[in-house]
């Protein structure tokens, strides 16, 4: 039988797959589209705070915010964020359905104590230190499981720090090392052999981008080439080792103590030669210490900075998680040549984070529970707040929710959400398939782990991975376990109208609209037999392959 064409099934699935949605509620009722008191069900003097201090934005720049994000869209953006992926069917329908007044608050809590929120929150760090690929000679794996145990302990944030930045041995029995160890390769008696070290450990840690003072002066503010190598002098007591086994082969690489109390000489710009001792930030450490590293970790962790820049880091870059941009640009180079949008609310909430004892779920709570995070991401109906534009170079306002676009683990674990594909499969085989279609999402859509979430380039094998893919196909092939087989053989979903709203929501999270809703059904009330599976299946397809689908917004 040949595939007929249905040029009102065909015009709807391309406006779906052309402009994702992003915009497709305007067609909503105009009372779902008032803004109206926020509430989320949590009384918490923080939350308070950061709302008031982003509503002082938005009057001081004559900004008015967009309404309230309606349930779905809500629910599909905080599991993206805390969970890492899409809701099920079931979650948006019981969430819909649940008339709690708290229910938003009790929804970010669930989250927060999910071993969902454990994973994501674990692999976005391993990107950040190492990165997707890691280097030859690292463990990735332990990396990981060591930020897994940290936080499904509850441990605090500046504890972690210590532990990555002071840790030795095994890269398999201790996790912690492979963070430096990835940082680390030549001779170590080279003067850049700790370079990369320390580079790294100041931007991700300290939110300072110090590497552009290793040769120079900072042209912007009073951060000299001496710091640089002050901050280096701290690390100098390590060294990779890489082990071989009796028959000569690779076996682990570890990460090992090095006697080192010298200073360090770096030349300056002008051929002088100049020598640096370990200091931070004005507090000297006797050169002469055999524990440089466990001084710099704990001055790290002490806020002997004088702005306990490691919390004030940490802070701006998990709002950056969850609202798409930070409160600087970039995330990681903070300090008076970048002052922050929003400087007070920044300082409160790392005090507020640093008293809590740096516990993660905590911020993370006062931030989801927050206005501005749950306002929808459509523009006013006006347009009014659309200056709002930080992709344009604007200072964020919050005003609306940012669009973002998802990590490459949060498309494919979405995928497998919206897809139900490989659920029929069991033991090893499960996992064999799991983790092919995840390496091909990974080098297909891994990118780089250092791009801010608002910014997407698509690619041709990104395109075809997601039309084409062996995961895609499977789901629309009749799978018994797949979301589209359940959907379509539910005996409580029994008129097209119900089905394709079953499919919009477990792709996109939400309901067709009026205009979406009208003409699907229209051509399916038209087809028969084989030809209306065709039509099923290629909605289906198009709403995994929208807009819509590959961005939280």
């Amino acid at each position: 039988m040949t595939r007929k064409s249905w040029p009102a099934l065909t015009a709807a699935i391309l406006a779906v797959a052309a402009c994702g949605g992003l915009q497709a509620a305007d067609d909503a009722p105009a009372e779902d589209r008032v803004a109206i008191d926020f509430v989320t069900g949590l009384n918490d003097p923080v939350v308070g705070y950061i709302n008031e201090r982003i509503r002082i934005g938005w009057q001081d720049n004559e900004v008015s915010a967009s309404p309230l994000a309606d349930d779905e869209e809500w629910l599909r953006r905080v599991t993206l964020d805390l969970s890492g992926r899409i809701p099920t069917l079931g979650e948006v329908a019981d969430f819909v359905a649940d008339d709690s007044p708290t229910k938003r608050a009790d929804k970010i809590d669930a989250l927060l104590d999910s071993e969902a929120f454990v994973d994501h929150w674990a692999t976005q760090w391993t990107n950040l230190l190492i990165g997707r690929n890691a280097p030859q000679r690292t463990n990735r794996d332990g990396l990981l499981k060591f930020l897994r145990d940290s936080i499904a302990l509850g441990r605090p944030w500046d504890e972690i720090v210590v532990d990555l930045i002071t840790a030795e041995g095994n890269f398999r029995e201790n996790g912690a090392v492979n963070f430096l160890l990835a940082k680390l390769d030549g001779n170590p008696r080279d003067d850049d052999y700790h370079v990369e070290a320390t580079a790294s450990t100041t931007r991700l840690f300290l939110g300072m981008q110090v590497q552009c003072t290793q040769c120079h002066n900072h042209p912007f503010n009073d951060w000299k080439q001496d710091q640089f190598w002050e901050f280096n002098s701290f690390l100098r007591q390590i060294r990779r080792n890489d082990v071989r086994d009796a028959m000569g082969n690779d076996d682990y690489s570890e990460l090992v103590a090095r006697d080192y109390t010298d200073p360090v000489f770096f030349e300056k710009r002008s051929g002088l030669m100049q020598v640096a001792y370990p200091n931070y930030f004005g507090t000297q450490v006797d050169p002469k210490s055999e524990d440089r590293r466990g001084e710099f970790a704990k001055l790290v962790a002490g806020g002997a900075d004088g702005e306990n820049l490691l919390a004030k880091a940490f802070v701006n870059r998990s709002w950056s998680q969850l609202y798409g941009y930070a409160f600087t640009r970039p995330v990681d180079d903070m300090g008076p040549h970048n002052p922050p949008s929003h400087p007070e609310l920044l300082d409160r909430l790392t005090a507020e984070f640093v008293a809590s004892d740096y516990d993660v779920r905590q911020l993370f709570r006062w931030m989801a529970n927050a206005e501005a995070y749950n306002l929808t991401s459509r523009f006013n109906r006006d347009g009014s707040n659309s200056y709002d534009d930080p992709a344009a170079g604007e200072v964020p306002l919050f005003s609306h929710a940012y669009v973002k676009s998802l990590s490459a683990e949060q498309l494919y674990d979405s995928m497998v959400v919206a897809t139900g594909a490989g659920q029929d499969a069991r033991g090893d085989r499960a996992k064999q398939t799991r983790d092919r279609w995840l390496r091909d999402f990974l080098r297909i859509f891994g990118g780089n782990e250092e791009d801010e979430p608002t910014l997407f380039a698509g690619s041709i094998p990104q395109a075809l991975l997601m039309m084409n893919g062996e995961l895609i196909q499977r789901a629309l092939d009749g799978e018994s376990e797949s979301v589209f087989t359940k959907v379509l053989a539910s005996g409580d979903l029994r008129t097209d109208k119900d089905r394709v709203e079953a499919l919009y929501r477990a792709a996109l999270g939400r309901k067709p609209t009026r205009s979406e809703s009208s003409g699907l059904t229209s051509a399916l009330g038209r087809a028969r037999g084989d030809e209306k599976l065709w039509l099923y299946q290629d909605l289906y397809w198009a709403l995994l392959n929208s807009n819509e689908f590959i961005f939280n917004h």
